[in-house]
């Protein structure tokens, strides 16, 4: 049994002079089709400890997730998740996607966050010089002192509530996608690099929910003219690996948004 996340970390930036927190992280980076997802929870000085048995979601039975997404909604002063599409991905490369997600999140809330503290060790949402490939003036509001916590979602109890929120929408995205594609049997692996996953792909090529700029397993070439992902991801992840669970149901759809 993991150590519970808490509030420390979160508390300290409150007590700095944040009045409003948002706390961020990001699901289906790695993953070979569907949307890159960024979850928001703000909290304030006054937020109680967070629901009982808020973990990464990673560390969480989808069952478990699902039950948590109605508690973090009412626990949070306000929360958002925010998508880029597969076409978005290949488009912009995925930094910018990842920055256009969460710009999605951030223009949802009802409060102005004066802080965000980010899973990870690097800002990807305060580059305003590429706010004009959004395309939106909503999108190119101020983005707050962006404050980056390696592994944040195992550690800080704001951040793995907000892994929660955007893993379930995710999750829901893509069991609505197996239904219109089901060979690739997205139900269980949510668009993850699994056998059957590749195996499909071999077979059946890239559909329009594959991010069809990567070198995807068992397909020759990118598809089209794309411009390829950053270094990092270029090449998709490694056959068989995943960065989020492949298991289990979850409820009703999520709109892009």
């Amino acid at each position: 049994m993991s150590t519970a996340p808490s509030l420390r970390m979160e508390r300290s930036l409150l007590r700095s002079g944040a009045r409003y927190l948002a706390a961020v992280d990001e699901v289906g980076r790695g993953a070979l089709s569907g949307p890159v997802t960024i979850g928001m929870v703000v909290i304030t000085e006054t937020t109680k400890t967070a629901p009982q048995g808020v973990r990464d979601s990673k560390l969480l039975t989808p069952e478990a997730r699902q039950r948590l997404v109605p508690r973090i909604q009412r626990w949070a002063t306000c929360w958002a998740v925010g998508h880029a599409s597969p076409a978005e991905i290949d488009e912009l490369g995925m930094t910018a996607a990842l920055r256009l997600a969460g710009h999605r999140a951030l223009a949802q809330l009802s409060v102005e966050p004066d802080a965000l503290l980010l899973d990870g060790n690097h800002d990807y949402l305060s580059v305003p010089e590429q706010g004009a490939l959004f395309g939106t003036p909503a999108l190119l509001a101020r983005v707050p002192p962006v404050v980056t916590r390696i592994k944040a979602d195992m550690t800080c109890a704001a951040v793995a509530a907000a892994s929660v929120l955007a893993k379930t929408a995710r999750d829901a995205i893509m069991l609505a996608l197996h239904e219109e594609a089901p060979a690739y049997c997205w139900a269980e692996n949510k668009g993850y690099s699994a056998p059957a996953h590749i195996e499909a792909l071999a077979a059946l090529g890239p559909s329009v929910h594959h991010r069809r700029s990567w070198r995807l397993p068992g397909v020759d070439a990118p598809v089209g003219t794309a411009p390829e992902p950053p270094a990092d991801l270029a090449a998709g992840p490694p056959t068989g690996a995943v960065d989020e669970p492949a298991d289990g149901l979850v409820t009703p759809t999520a709109r892009l948004v």
